[in-house]
């Protein structure tokens, strides 16, 4: 899995007027758990921008001056109205000990019941995936290509290599859908199957 690298300052205070303070200086105040204690930072809210404003997964690198830790974005709070970030957790992750977090996924393949006319329909963008570190994946490969209409892809149906998808085995994934025009097309061919062909004598 790709990495953010993100440059902060730890900070000393953490009171709501020195975090109101960091805001309108056009900083994001953030806490780094999974450690032996909270590390209370901020960093420009320029730096997150790829790890916030995008359907990537990503790891980050946090550094505050000669400290680093390797994380992950737990949970993020923005402001209801202007989407301003206003604050960020990050958990610390360890070489050694798996992790939980949501990974997109990635559609390959064709469809044979797209391609008679069916909808694709996305029940599930993105999937909790379980691992060690360096064995996190960018994205879920679902292969669509047996898909027939009416057909759903199950979690258990792709290949997790390294990783557990952590939803249940009934979690679809994707389905083909009958389209209008398809199910239109099906009932007009019913029914001209049944009409009696004309000019033809009893």
């Amino acid at each position: 899995m790709k990495s953010i690298t993100i440059k902060g300052s730890e900070r000393e205070s953490v009171g709501k007027v020195a975090t109101k303070a960091l805001r309108n200086a056009g900083a994001v105040p953030c806490v780094l758990y999974g450690g032996n204690q909270a590390v209370h930072f901020s960093a420009d809210e320029r730096a997150f921008k790829t790890l916030v404003y995008t359907p990537n997964a990503h790891t980050v690198v946090i550094e505050l001056g000669d400290k680093s830790f390797n994380a992950i974005l737990q949970d993020i709070q923005v402001h209801p109205v202007s989407d301003k970030i206003l604050h960020i957790d990050f958990f610390q992750i360890q070489d050694d000990k798996e992790i939980t977090m949501e990974v997109p996924v990635k559609i390959v393949g064709n469809s044979k019941g797209v391609m008679a006319g069916g909808d694709l329909r996305m029940n599930n963008r993105k999937l909790k995936v379980k691992a060690l570190p360096k064995n996190l994946p960018d994205f879920v490969e679902a292969d669509i290509t047996p898909l027939e209409m009416g057909n759903k892809l199950y979690v258990t149906k792709v290949p997790t290599p390294n990783f557990k998808i952590m939803h249940p085995d009934n979690t679809v994934i994707c389905q083909v859908k009958i389209s209008r025009a398809a199910m239109k097309a099906a009932q007009e061919a019913a029914k001209a199957a049944k009409a009696p062909a004309k000019g033809k004598k009893k």
